[in-house]
C-alpha cells in the first residue's frame, strides 16, 4: 500500500530557501531557488493522481482481515496498485521530457526505479535528452551505467547466459531451457510483494506449464537468509527450479540484467530472446496465451 511520511525535499541550492508549515513537513511551503521551485511543479503534476491513491487506501481500510487474506482481495489491490503505479511513472517520464535541464528531472529518473523496473525504451531517451551538465554528474553518470546495463536487457535482445545453482547444489542454467519459454522470476523470501505474486504465478505455471513453457526462479536472498529461502519456497509451494549464489542484491544475474527491484521477470523464448517483462497477473497470463497457442 503508498504510505505517504512526514517529509518534504528541499534541494541546497545558491538562494534565499523558505519552509514554512503550520503543521508538519509533509504540507510544508518551500519557496526560493529554480531547482526548489521545479519541484513544486514537479509534485504538483501527481496532484490528480491523488484521489485514486486515497480511493484504494479506503477500499482497503473498509476491508476486514478476512477479506484481505482472500486471493480475490489480493488480485484486485494488485491489479490497482499496479495500474497506479504506471500512471505514476507516466506522470514523472512527461515532467522529466519536458524539463530535460532539470535537476529535478535527473532526481525523478532515479526515483522511477522505486515505482517501476525501468525499461531501456522508456528511459533512455529521456537520460541521452538531459543536459550535459546532469548526466556528467556522479548521479548523472551512475544512471548511464545503468541505461547501458538496460540495453543488454531490452526486448528482442539475447538473454544473457547464466549458471547457479539449487538448495541441492545442482548447477542450473539458461542454456538448459533452450527450446521453450521461460520465465525467469526474480524474488526473495523477505520481498513481500513477491511473496504475494506468488499464488497467482503458481496457478498461471500450472496452467501453462504442459505447453512448451517453465518457470527459472532467481532469489535474491542472501547466505544469512538461506533457512529463509527455503522455508518461503515450501510455504508458498513453488514447484518451479530455484537457483541463487546468495549474495543478496549483488546475486550475479541480478545484476547481469540491471533488476533494480522485485518482484521481476523476463520472458525467454525459445531461441532465448527477450521478449517481455516486467509481467503480472492478467499481463502475464494474456501474454503467455498470445506466444504459447
Amino acid at each position: 500500500m503508498f504510505r505517504q511520511n512526514d517529509e518534504a525535499r528541499i534541494y541546497l541550492e545558491p538562494s534565499t530557501i523558505v519552509v514554512t508549515t503550520s503543521d508538519s513537513l509533509k504540507n510544508a511551503t518551500v519557496k526560493g531557488g529554480s531547482i526548489n521551485a521545479d519541484h513544486q511543479r514537479f509534485v504538483a503534476s501527481s496532484k490528480p493522481l491523488l484521489p485514486k491513491q486515497k480511493a484504494m487506501e479506503v477500499e482497503y481500510q473498509k476491508a476486514t482481515a478476512q477479506q484481505r487474506e482472500t486471493p480475490e482481495f489480493k488480485e484486485r489491490m494488485e491489479a490497482m496498485g499496479q495500474a497506479l503505479f504506471k500512471e505514476y511513472a507516466q506522470n514523472d517520464m512527461a515532467f522529466i521530457k519536458a524539463n530535460p535541464n532539470s535537476w529535478v528531472s535527473l532526481y525523478a529518473l532515479h526515483s522511477l526505479k522505486m515505482i517501476q523496473q525501468p525499461q531501456y525504451e522508456a528511459v533512455a531517451p529521456l537520460y541521452e535528452a538531459l543536459s550535459p551538465e546532469l548526466k556528467n554528474s556522479a548521479p548523472g553518470r551512475q544512471y548511464g551505467d545503468m541505461v547501458r546495463g538496460l540495453k543488454v536487457t531490452a526486448l528482442g535482445a539475447q538473454a544473457p547466459g547464466f549458471t547457479q545453482k539449487t538448495p541441492d547444489g545442482k548447477a542450473v542454467s539458461l542454456a538448459d531451457y533452450r527450446g521453450k519459454y521461460v520465465l525467469i522470476d526474480f524474488w526473495a523470501s523477505w520481498c513481500k510483494p513477491c511473496r504475494a505474486e506468488n499464488p497467482a504465478v503458481t496457478k498461471i505455471y500450472n496452467e501453462f506449464k504442459g505447453r512448451n513453457f517453465d518457470i527459472l526462479g532467481v532469489s535474491l536472498d542472501d547466505e544469512k537468509g538461506r533457512t529463509k529461502w527455503l522455508k518461503a519456497i515450501q510455504d508458498d509451494q513453488l514447484p518451479w527450479t530455484q537457483v541463487s549464489d546468495l549474495r543478496g542484491w549483488e546475486n550475479q544475474v541480478a545484476r547481469l540484467y540491471g533488476v533494480q527491484g522485485i518482484p521481476q521477470n523476463f520472458l525467454i523464448d525459445p531461441t532465448g530472446k527477450i521478449v517481455a517483462f516486467n509481467l503480472k497477473g492478467d499481463d502475464l497470463k494474456n501474454t503467455l496465451a498470445r506466444y504459447l497457442k
